[in-house]
């Protein structure tokens, strides 16, 4: 059989190897129009569309979707809330509190969010929320509706709430929400108010703030440091989402101010001095009790006070501290001045008789004697228990002028006690280089300088105190959250005349008190059975404003004293201001006096008051 090869090969031509041929041109791929276009289009078409979607879904979120969405975003929130820190306390010497805080619980709500919610009832519904929290709290209706009608994310609807109360409106009105608070309490009522001050609210009613009173000049110190806590928060409320806490930080309570009052006294004294000032119609009054060693403050009393409690309804004018901070002219307390002045300088004694006319003629003024007489023959003892303006003069001329200011700055007149309180005044002492003439007629006798019941008690101190001056205090104490306690540094005593100057100062003071027949002083009625009392008595012309000068019926009475004489334990300064009825503060003094003797339990001065001789034969 004959094979035959396949076509297209020669017999017996041999086979070519793969490697050997060579690979044609590729091929291009062959489009059939119509169909390809169609394609390119439909994909064009698709893409627009989609972006189209993408625009209006976008367009949807920002307006018609944007209120639901935000309502959504409202319910759940990072929220950043202040942890208040707890109030310190304001104690007396003996730890009574005078004002500390208790938890309470406000309630709050977002304006904005009742809104959003509510929608057309929102107005309605925001009605209904501010009558009821109204009737159940006692606030405003219409403040309180004024305040859901802002668009404001946040409101405070009552401060502080009774939790009963706080629940059965939230069980109505879910949107409202509790917050921590505390409220200041002040169990002793309007005791040592003018000291001690208040707190209230701050501007974001979350805080209490001092406004007046060492609430207010230590609210650094009694506030604390506050903390905050970062966390989700639902309905736009400080409700927080259990385990939602991010961050936190503890707030730091404030300290304790423990003060010098003893608080058995101060309620005495004051009640004594708001006693007398309504029996002698005066205007006001200030009373003042240091511990003759120390300087410190046990009593500060003002003849008008308010209620701490309810600071928004007392009157502007008794929220002051008026011994610290209304100075007035001391009359004839401030003849100390002179007297220690005259003793220490070697240019009088005790016992030295001076004749003393009715008048004196001091530059281009006459100044008289409280009383008309002839020349007397008054001891420099008798020149001051019966408060001669005339020997007192006479003897201030022995001084001079320029030991009299040396020792009206060592008694500490023109000067800031630095007590602790604010709103102190200096007083006024004129500037030694703008005396006159009839300068060193006035300033001897107590008028034209001023100076406050606190540095007239400071005065008497320091001759109650061997001739050392220590500067009063009224602070005794701070106490840190921890319980450490920092005493308040004793202040630096200021001599002002030597032991023996203020022991005789002491025993012609005694003289003031005494009541013998012919050797009376002006301020018997201070006397205090069993004891030694050394004081002085006061009374100065108050400015007639119509005219500028010296009124002749309106006056300041002071009385300025220490017991026991022989070893001084308190010193009290008592001011009435323009009294109607009564002229002397000895009676006031003596009922204070008697008070603090039986309760402290003084022993009694071992002598009978001796009476000394102030008309010389």
């Amino acid at each position: 059989m004959t094979y035959a090869p396949p076509r297209g090969r020669r017999a017996g031509a041999a086979r070519s190897s793969p490697s050997a041929r060579r690979p044609g041109p590729p091929r291009r791929p062959v489009l059939r129009s119509g169909r390809g276009r169609n394609r390119f289009r439909i994909g064009r078409l698709v893409l627009v569309a989609l972006l189209l979607v993408s625009a209006g879904k976008l367009l949807l979120i920002q307006t018609v979707q944007a209120g639901e969405l935000t309502a959504s975003s409202a319910k759940q929130s990072t929220t950043k809330i202040t942890l208040a820190a707890e109030r310190g306390s304001i104690l007396d010497r003996a730890g009574n509190p005078l004002a500390f805080s208790t938890e309470a619980v406000a309630l709050v709500t977002n304006p904005r969010l009742l809104t959003l919610n509510k929608g057309e009832r929102a107005a309605a519904y925001k009605n209904e929320m501010a009558q009821a929290v109204a009737q159940a709290t006692g606030a405003d209706a219409n403040a309180l509706s004024a305040g859901l009608a802002q668009d404001r994310g946040y409101i405070v609807l009552a401060p502080l709430v009774d939790p009963g109360v706080a629940r059965d409106l939230r069980d109505r009105f879910p949107e409202i929400a509790e917050e921590k608070r505390e409220s200041r309490q002040y169990p002793a009522g309007n005791l040592a108010a003018n000291v001690v001050g208040s707190s209230t609210w701050g501007a974001d009613a979350r805080k209490l703030t001092g406004r007046v009173g060492l609430e207010s000049s230590q609210d650094n110190l009694l506030s604390g440091t506050d903390g905050y806590q970062i966390v989700d928060t639902a309905s736009g409320s400080d409700t927080v989402i259990p385990g939602s806490t991010r961050a936190e930080l503890a707030a730091v309570p404030g300290s304790d101010l423990q003060l010098t009052l003893d608080s058995d006294v101060q309620y005495t004294v004051q009640q004594q001095l708001q006693d007398y000032v309504a029996k002698t119609r005066a205007k006001g009054g200030s009373a003042v009790v240091l511990d003759a060693r120390t300087g410190q403050v046990r009593a500060m009393a003002n003849g008008r006070t308010f209620d701490p409690a309810n600071i928004g309804s007392a009157d502007p004018a008794t929220l002051g501290n008026a011994a610290v901070s209304s100075p007035f002219e001391p009359g004839s307390v401030n003849k100390i001045v002179t007297m220690a002045a005259a003793l220490e300088n070697g240019v009088a004694k005790p016992d030295d008789v001076l004749d003393v006319p009715g008048s004196i003629k001091v530059a281009d003024r006459t100044v008289h004697d409280a009383w008309s007489h002839g020349v007397e023959h008054y001891t420099l003892t008798g020149v001051l228990a019966k408060s001669s303006n005339v020997g007192t003069l006479m003897t201030a001329q022995k001084v001079g002028e320029d030991h009299f200011a040396e020792m009206l700055s060592k008694f500490g007149l023109g000067q800031k006690t630095n007590v602790g309180l604010p709103g102190e005044s200096a007083g006024l002492v004129p500037a030694r280089s703008t005396w006159s003439g009839s300068t060193f007629g006035n300033l001897p006798i107590g008028q034209g300088l001023s100076m406050t019941a606190l540095q007239m008690a400071g005065m008497y101190q320091a001759v109650a105190n061997d001739g050392v001056r220590i500067p009063p205090r009224i602070i005794e104490a701070t106490i840190a959250p921890d319980g450490t306690r920092t005493p308040t540094a004793q202040p630096e005593g200021v001599r002002v005349v030597s032991p023996e100057t203020a022991r005789q100062l002491r025993t012609m003071l005694m003289a003031v008190t005494q009541k013998a027949h012919g050797q009376q002083g002006t301020g018997y009625t201070a006397q205090v059975p069993g004891y030694q009392v050394a004081g002085k008595t006061g009374t100065a012309q108050q400015i007639d404003p119509s005219c500028g000068c010296y009124a002749s019926s309106t006056y300041w009475i002071t009385f300025a004293g220490m017991f026991p004489q022989q070893d001084p334990r308190y010193v009290i300064a008592i001011m009435l201001d323009a009294p109607q009825g009564g002229t002397s503060a000895a009676p006031l003094f003596h009922d204070m006096a008697s008070y603090i003797a039986q309760k402290d339990a003084l022993p009694v001065s071992p002598d009978p008051t001796p009476i000394q001789t102030l008309v010389a034969p």
